[in-house]
């Protein structure tokens, strides 16, 4: 008799979570642990790092900064090392050691070329600025971007597929506010950038465009803030 094999529901983004993270879960406590997840869900699985500032990973894992720069301290002690930023405006760094880390780890690599550098970041800011992003730029959005850049975009490319992408995005979460989700990935943007390249669309259409989305993520902004408030969070420690 063959036993019933077990067919994963989604083939990509899965992490190999095993002894290491057992390993973890024995000495992190909850809070820690959930941002050590966190972390090995979005960060590079060739360097096990992750880049990133204290305010969106705050964010992206429902903690305040004051209980963030708590849990960092105790997973830089054994589970990972830490890297702060000098200040808000620069990225802090987490790489999980390899006792903890379930991959081989590469060294890491360094952007050779100057211009490269400054459209990934340029790419990043435009991602996380609309109010309809709720995400961290992640290994994964850095490499896209970096693809973008290699494929020869330019960004003024980029910014309209994040309009028309922002655009649809803020239709749905009006129209369908208990089912829509917020962007999660850079690669929710694909699709429409491969769209206008095909588009031969005047600039008064990305004028109006661009004011129109603009309403939008007034209007949404104005209706998340007079959302009831979301009960306190309840942090436990082991």
């Amino acid at each position: 008799m063959s036993e019933n094999r077990l067919t994963m529901k989604h083939s990509g983004g899965f992490f190999a979570a095993g002894a290491q993270m057992k390993d973890a879960l024995g000495v992190l406590s909850d809070g820690a642990f959930k941002i050590f997840v966190y972390v090995c869900l979005h960060a590079d699985r060739r360097t096990a790092q992750l880049r990133f500032r204290m305010a969106e990973l705050a964010q992206a894992t429902g903690h305040s900064t004051r209980s963030l720069t708590s849990y960092l301290q105790e997973i830089g002690k054994e589970v990972g090392i830490v890297y702060r930023a000098a200040n808000q405006h620069e990225l802090g760094r987490i790489e999980i050691r390899d006792r903890f880390w379930p991959y081989q780890k590469q060294a890491a690599e360094t952007t050779a070329d100057p211009e490269q550098a400054l459209y990934v970041a340029r790419v990043r800011g435009l991602f996380l600025e609309p109010a309809c992003v709720q995400a961290m730029f992640s290994a994964a959005d850095e490499k896209l971007a970096a693809d973008w850049y290699r494929a020869g975009f330019p960004f003024e490319q980029i910014e309209r597929a994040v309009l028309i992408g922002c655009a649809r995005k803020y239709v749905a979460l009006f129209n369908h506010p208990d089912s829509a989700a917020p962007i999660s990935s850079l690669h929710y943007f694909a699709g429409p950038l491969e769209e206008i390249t095909a588009m031969a669309m005047p600039l008064n259409y990305w004028r109006y465009l661009a004011a129109r989305v603009r309403k939008m993520e007034s209007q949404w902004r104005a209706h998340a803030n007079s959302a009831p408030a979301a009960p306190a969070e309840h942090e436990q420690t082991k």
